[in-house]
């Protein structure tokens, strides 16, 4: 029976854990990363491409510095994945005009067209993820998610800077 005793006070830190928000968030990116995963395969894109791919289109020129900041990802990421994503001619990296340090990103037409091909496949995640979820629930989830984000924003290494907020 002692060894019982063992199992049970096992179970219970771990219960704990599993009950834990941060533990629950990692593993709802999880689900959402293998959702996407799942239906864009055939783009062979990450979410991380996807966001840079969608902030290039949305504010074109964007510097890598300027394109972290929007999507609240590292330099070294950001720069690490523009060059993957230059690499397979999905977008173009310039030098800035008058700061020589600076590289200034723009979408190709071969970017512009991947987009286009993998939009109904990003929907299609979007609403398997949410499945389970009434329209009422979703949005409920959508603005707590944003009132928590919002709350924090300000004390993680990578903030997020909406363009709003330039």
């Amino acid at each position: 029976m002692p060894e019982q005793d063992g199992a049970e006070s096992r179970i219970e830190p771990l219960a704990m854990l599993y009950a834990r928000p941060g533990f629950k968030l990692r593993r709802a990116h999880q689900v959402a990363l293998s959702v996407f995963s799942e239906e864009c395969r055939a783009f062979d894109v990450t979410t991380t491409q996807y966001g840079i791919l969608v902030a290039l289109r949305e504010q074109p020129g964007l510097d890598q510095i300027g394109l972290a900041q929007a999507l609240g990802l590292d330099r070294s990421t950001t720069g690490m994945v523009a060059g993957n994503l230059e690499t397979r001619g999905l977008l173009r990296r310039q030098r800035h005009e008058v700061d020589r340090r600076r590289h200034v990103l723009t979408l190709t037409a071969a970017g512009e067209e991947l987009l286009q091909q993998i939009g109904p496949a990003t929907e299609r995640a979007w609403r398997r993820l949410l499945a389970p979820l009434s329209g009422a629930e979703a949005a409920a989830l959508a603005a707590l998610l944003d009132r928590l984000l919002s709350y924090h924003d300000a004390l993680i290494r990578v903030p997020l800077k909406r363009s709003q907020d330039s």
